[in-house]
């Protein structure tokens, strides 16, 4: 084998060990450093390599995550054709409602100055989004519902559910940290009208339990 053919066979290897995990999901600088600065270090091949699959690569370096998204095509265009490699996932209302209340809740943290990290409590979790969901005198029944939609949430990466400091496992006392990656799937823009949409999804709600 010529040197040139390994060279090569070498740099594919290099793309794949970087294509792949984007296709599974988010690269974090935190979690996964090496990946990383790898990453930062070939992302114009990356970009190019993954192009012709229809893809564009979302790196934010400051925040320090990288995913991959269905790349924006006229319906004229060739790429519209191809299948789609990274699925839409439908949310519900409720999950939407969530994640649009701890976009908001770091956008204020990140306002503050504050740390970094935004951690809330299972029932800090609960009580934003309590005024939106209809009186119930059944504090359990309300509370595993928040839990259904927040497992979900972090199901998506959008949460992270933090180990207990006394190594026990209680649902009572759980925490999770806001993943800064929401703030590429809910923009600024999506922010500033925040207010009006929240009045629809009031009414939304108010014509639910009127149903």
């Amino acid at each position: 084998m010529s040197v040139s053919s390994e060279t090569n066979n070498t740099a594919v290897l290099d793309l794949s060990a970087l294509v792949v995990p984007l296709l599974k999901g988010v690269i974090y600088q935190e979690t996964d450093a090496a990946t990383w600065n790898a990453l930062l270090n070939l992302q114009a091949r990356v970009r190019d390599y993954i192009v012709v699959l229809g893809l564009e690569l979302m790196l934010d370096e400051a925040e320090g995550y990288a995913f991959l998204r269905a790349r924006a095509v006229a319906d004229d265009d060739a790429a519209a054709k191809l299948p789609r490699l990274v699925a839409r996932r439908p949310l519900s209302f409720l999950v939407s409602l969530l994640l649009a209340l701890l976009r908001k809740k770091l956008a204020e943290f990140d306002a503050s100055g504050g740390a970094t990290r935004l951690v809330l409590s299972r029932m800090e979790i609960v009580e934003l989004i309590r005024v939106f969901l209809p009186e119930s005198s059944n504090e359990a029944k309300l509370i595993d519902q928040v839990d259904t939609h927040l497992n979900k949430i972090v199901e998506l990466g959008f949460l992270r559910r933090l180990k207990s400091t006394a190594g026990v496992s209680d649902a009572q006392t759980a925490t999770y940290e806001v993943r800064r990656i929401l703030k590429a799937f809910v923009d600024a823009q999506w922010l500033a009208d925040f207010d009006i949409r929240l009045v629809a999804y009031q009414d939304q709600l108010s014509a639910s339990g009127h149903e």
